[in-house]
C-alpha cells in the first residue's frame, strides 16, 4: 500500500509539473522530450548506486574486491573500470555525461553562455551530446536514444527546468526495484500521451488491464514471444513480471517485436535495455506486412494489440502473400484478420495467440471477414474469446475483446467464450481498470476450462461452446450470443408489492417536480418575467 501511494504521488507530481514547463508542446513530441531525460536519469543513477557498491567492496577487508589500506588512487582507477559495470548489467555512463554533471553544468549552457570544444552550446545540444556519449559506450542503445532536443522550439530554459524536475525522481525505495519505478513512470507518462493525443482505437498504448489479463491467459513462461505490433514494449514487460512472479528466468524467452513508428521503436527498445531482456526489433522501423523483419520466426508465443479495424494496411505486393495461403485474403479496408493470420503465420505447431481487437472481427461477414472466421472455427483454432469493457482504453471507446488462439488446443472442438464486459472498477470519470482479483478470476476460469478441472459454465459469464454451436450461430463469436443471462436472486417481495411502492415513489417526485415548477414561476415573475 505505502508503494503504490509512493508511485501515486511521484506521477502526480511529474505530469502536474512537465504541464506547467511545457504547456504548448504536442503530446506526440513531448514524451520524447520526458521520457529521454526519464531514461538518462534511470541509467545515471544505476550508475551511481554500483559506483557507491564497488568503492564500499573495496575498502571492506572482508570484500573479494578489497584493495587494501591507503588506496585511495587505486580506487579511483578502479571506479572507472567499466568491466564492474557490465558484469552486472549495468550500462557504463562516461563522466561527461553523468546526472550530476549534465544538471550542473545545463544552466551554464542556456543561453549558449558555455563553450566546450570551441563551440558554444545551448541546453538541448548539451542533452544530444549527452546522450550521444551514452549510445557510443553501450552498443545495445545504438540508434535507441533521442537525440534531437537542439532541433525543439522550446526554450532553452524550460529545457533546464524540466531535467531539475526529472532530478527529483527517486529511483531508489525501500521495497520498489529501480527497474520498476522507472517502469512505473513509463507506463503513466506512455497512458497520459495516449489519452492527450488521441490515438485511434488503441495504437501506441494498450492498458495494464488488457495486458496483464492476456499474459495470465497465455502464460509465456519459455521459448519465442512475438509481437508484431508492439508500440512501447507492454507485453514483453508484462511477460517479465509474469515469469518473475511465477518463479520462472527471464532468460527462458527471447523476444520479438516489430514497429513502424520510429520513435515508438526506439521507446520499446529503451524498455528491454533498462530490464536487461535480449531483443530482436529487427534492422529498422519498418511496416509489419510490406518489410517483416522476421519472415522466418515461428513464435511460441504471439501477444498483440494491433491498431484497429486500420484501413490503409493493403499494399499491391501482398497479393498471393504466403500469410494468407489456406485462408480467404483479408479485405483491403480492414486490416483486424490481416493481422490475426499474421500472427498465426508466424506461430509454432504448438503455439498460442493473443491479441486485442475490436468487438466487430467477431461478427463481421464483410468482405471476406465471415468466411476466414468459419475458416479459423472450422480449422479448431479458436480457443477463448473474452468481451472487455469498453472503458478500459483511456483514447478510444470502440468496443473491444480478446483472442486466443491456439494451434494445439487442448480442449477439441470446443471454445471458451468469457464476458467481462460488466467486470472491473472506474478509475476515473472515463476509464476502468481491472483489479488483480479480476484479472486472477478470469484467468483461473479459463484455465480450469483448458485443463478440464472443476469448470463449470456460469449463466451470464462463462459458457464453453462447442463447433457445432458456433456453426448454428453462423459463426459468429459474439460472447453474449452463448453466456445467456445471469439469473437475478429473488428477493422474496411479491411484484404487486414492488410496483405499488415504485408507483407511489413516483407519484411523489412528481408532487415534489410540481412544487418546484411553482416557485421557479413565482421567482421568475418577481424578476418580471412571465413563463
Amino acid at each position: 500500500m505505502a508503494d503504490q501511494k509512493f508511485l501515486q504521488e511521484l506521477e502526480k507530481k511529474l505530469w502536474t509539473s512537465a504541464n506547467k514547463l511545457l504547456p504548448s508542446l504536442d503530446a506526440a513530441v513531448y514524451k520524447h522530450v520526458v521520457l529521454g531525460m526519464v531514461f538518462l536519469k534511470y541509467v545515471s543513477d544505476s550508475f551511481e548506486t554500483r559506483r557507491q557498491e564497488l568503492k564500499k567492496a573495496f575498502t571492506d577487508p572482508d570484500n573479494d574486491y578489497y584493495l587494501g589500506e591507503d588506496a585511495d588512487d587505486i580506487i579511483e582507477e578502479e571506479l572507472e573500470n567499466r568491466d564492474y559495470y557490465t558484469e552486472k548489467n549495468v550500462f557504463w555512463v562516461p563522466a561527461a555525461a553523468r546526472w550530476q554533471y549534465v544538471q550542473d553544468n545545463i544552466r551554464l549552457s542556456v543561453g549558449s553562455s558555455l563553450a566546450l570544444g570551441g563551440e558554444f552550446k545551448g541546453a538541448g545540444k548539451m542533452l544530444d551530446d549527452t546522450m550521444e556519449l551514452i549510445e557510443k559506450e553501450n552498443p545495445k542503445l545504438k540508434r535507441i536514444l533521442n537525440k534531437n532536443y537542439a532541433q525543439l522550439q522550446i526554450e532553452q530554459n524550460k529545457l533546464a527546468d524540466l531535467l531539475d524536475l526529472i532530478a527529483t525522481i527517486p529511483f531508489t525505495q525501500d521495497t520498489l526495484k529501480a527497474k520498476d519505478i522507472l517502469g512505473h513512470v513509463y507506463e503513466y507518462f506512455l497512458g497520459q500521451f495516449a489519452a492527450a493525443e488521441g490515438k485511434k482505437g488503441g495504437q501506441f498504448y494498450t492498458p495494464k488491464s488488457i495486458v496483464n489479463l492476456l499474459v495470465e491467459l497465455v502464460e509465456p513462461y519459455k521459448g519465442r514471444v512475438y509481437d508484431p505490433a508492439m508500440g512501447s514494449g507492454g507485453f514483453f514487460i508484462s511477460s517479465e513480471k509474469f515469469i518473475e512472479e511465477h518463479s520462472g528466468k527471464i532468460k527462458d524467452i527471447s523476444v520479438y517485436g516489430q514497429e513502424s513508428n520510429p520513435t515508438t521503436w526506439r521507446l520499446a527498445a529503451m524498455n528491454m535495455a533498462i530490464r536487461g531482456i535480449d531483443f530482436d526489433f529487427g534492422k529498422e522501423p519498418a511496416d509489419t506486412f510490406t518489410k517483416d523483419q522476421h519472415p522466418d520466426l515461428k513464435a511460441d508465443f504471439v501477444l498483440a494489440n494491433p491498431p484497429f479495424n486500420q484501413d490503409e494496411w493493403w499494399d499491391g505486393s501482398l497479393e498471393g502473400d504466403a500469410r494468407w495461403q489456406g485462408y480467404t485474403t483479408p479485405p483491403k479496408g480492414n486490416g483486424n484478420y490481416a493481422w490475426m493470420l499474421h500472427m498465426l503465420h508466424h506461430t509454432s505447431p504448438n503455439g498460442v495467440v493473443g491479441l486485442v481487437l475490436a468487438n466487430g472481427s467477431l461478427s463481421s461477414t464483410t468482405s471476406g471477414e465471415g468466411a476466414i472466421r468459419e475458416e479459423l472455427i472450422k480449422a479448431d483454432l479458436v480457443e477463448a474469446i473474452v468481451a472487455l469493457p469498453s472503458q478500459l482504453f483511456a483514447n478510444t471507446q470502440i468496443p473491444a475483446c480478446i483472442w486466443v488462439l491456439n494451434r494445439n488446443k487442448p480442449q477439441r472442438g470446443k471454445t471458451l467464450f468469457i464476458d467481462a464486459r460488466e467486470v472491473g472498477h472506474m478509475i476515473d470519470r472515463k476509464q476502468k481498470a481491472f483489479s488483480d482479483d479480476d484479472t486472477k478470476a478470469l484467468a483461473d476460469m479459463f484455465h480450469k476450462w483448458r485443463a478440464n478441472s472443476d469448470y463449470e459454465d456460469v449463466a451470464g459469464e462463462f459458457y464453453a461452446a462447442t463447433t457445432e454451436e458456433i456453426a448454428k450461430q453462423d459463426y459468429i463469436l459474439t460472447p453474449g450470443r452463448y453466456v445467456g443471462v445471469a439469473e437475478e436472486e429473488d428477493d422474496g417481495i411479491p411484484f404487486g408489492e414492488k410496483m405499488s411502492a415504485l408507483t407511489a415513489t413516483l407519484g411523489e417526485q412528481f408532487e415534489e417536480s410540481h412544487r418546484l415548477e411553482s416557485e421557479i414561476k413565482k421567482n421568475l415573475l418577481g424578476l418580471g418575467y412571465d413563463v
